[in-house]
């Protein structure tokens, strides 16, 4: 019989204490994986750029810019591209239904966001067709379930039109996908002319302008120019790069990742506890046969080990369980919940399932190494 074969026959003695402790470690993996996911998917910090600067309004995000100040962004060195954006919010039918459809000049947008959102000619062709098109993310289209060539209307809540109507009219151009899973596809793309030309009040102003820096130039440096660049004006502003935004964005409401590693600490601790006190217990059960494997001159490293690899087994059935069950979740909600399972999630749950399996083995196996052989046989 071999060493492997072994471990395996000892975490199989009670097949259905076994099944139990796997399957709480499956639904602890299954937590901290939909979280993790969670925070790679829907909050879209992860998929970030933070090589690409924002600069808003140093007073608040409810404070728009000048739309002049482009020229200014883009005479200085180390700007490779500068576009802006006005943000129209407001909501589909319901008041609870809010979409945001982010106006742009499309072909400046397209040179630093065209590839991570996957914007292809075709799409930014159907944009250009008309001033009241849009171009709708692939998550919004299926919440909404809007098609192309669908006429829909949105009721803002930050931007009237010219004679006090909030209704505003688009017709969908087209629906792109993003680059990849993680990419936030829950907004939709608009003609800022058209916007800007119907608006009653802030025109010829912007919600913030989106600056690429070229190769050679660090975002962090670039940012403070920008910022010592209109630090004297009646609007000065504040860049950061498009993660710092979202982790900014994400704080006000509450600290989202503490949160999480609460609820999931939580969960570990307490598997852990049930996982150590199931195997003491298991391993007082087997005192004779530790005994006799003694006797027959096995010493304590092969029996340490031998336990070490019971437990590690029983983690890893586990937590593969718990990360298979994640990744099935994350496939059947499809993008609208933003449950995205990268690979260094996945990389992380195995680095955990090993630490905790080599950990909740310690205490049993430190017991089993001080179990002596006349201890053991008087136990039978």
């Amino acid at each position: 019989m071999t060493f492997l074969t072994l471990a395996r026959r000892n975490a199989w003695r009670k097949p259905m204490r076994t099944l139990l402790l796997m399957f709480c470690i499956a639904v602890a993996f299954l937590i901290y994986g939909l979280t993790a996911s969670f925070l790679s998917g829907t909050q879209g910090s992860a998929a970030a750029n933070d090589d690409v600067l924002g600069v808003m309004n140093k007073s608040g995000r409810g404070q728009t810019l000048p739309i002049a100040h482009l020229r200014r962004i883009a005479a200085l060195d180390g700007v490779a591209e500068v576009a802006y954006m006005s943000r129209l919010r407001g909501f589909s039918e319901v008041e609870r239904n809010v979409v945001v459809a982010n106006a742009v000049a499309v072909d400046d947008f397209a040179r630093i966001n065209g590839d991570s959102l996957a914007l292809t000619s075709d799409l930014l062709a159907a944009l250009k067709q008309g001033r009241d098109r849009v171009l709708v993310g692939r998550a919004l289209a299926d919440a909404q379930g809007w098609r192309a060539g669908q006429r829909i209307e949105i009721t803002s809540f930050n931007i009237m039109q010219q004679g006090g109507n909030r209704n505003w009219r688009f017709e969908v151009g087209g629906i792109f996908e993003g680059k990849t899973p993680s990419t936030d596809t829950y907004f939709m793309l608009a003609n800022y002319d058209y916007v800007n030309a119907l608006r009653s009040r802030d025109v010829d102003t912007v919600d913030g302008f989106v600056v690429q820096p070229v190769p050679e130039v660090a975002a962090s440096a670039l940012a403070s120019q920008i910022d010592a660049l209109f630090a004297n004006t009646g609007t000065p502003t504040r860049t950061q790069s498009e993660k710092q935004f979202l982790e900014a964005f994400l704080r006000q409401f509450a600290d989202v990742e503490l949160i999480v590693s609460l609820v999931v600490g939580a969960a570990f601790v307490t598997i852990l506890m049930i996982v150590i006190n199931t195997m003491l217990f298991a391993v007082r059960e087997r005192t004779f046969e530790i005994g006799v494997l003694k006797t027959l001159g096995f010493n304590n490293r092969f029996i340490v080990v031998l336990i070490l690899c019971e437990t590690l087994l029983i983690f890893l059935v586990g937590g593969a369980v718990g990360i298979a069950l994640t990744k099935a979740a994350t496939q059947l909600t499809g993008p609208a919940l933003g449950l995205v399972l990268t690979g260094p999630v996945v990389i992380k749950s195995l680095v955990i399932t090993v630490l905790l399996g080599v950990l909740t083995g310690c205490l049993p196996a430190a017991l089993a190494m001080r179990t002596t052989v006349s201890n053991a046989f008087r136990t039978r």
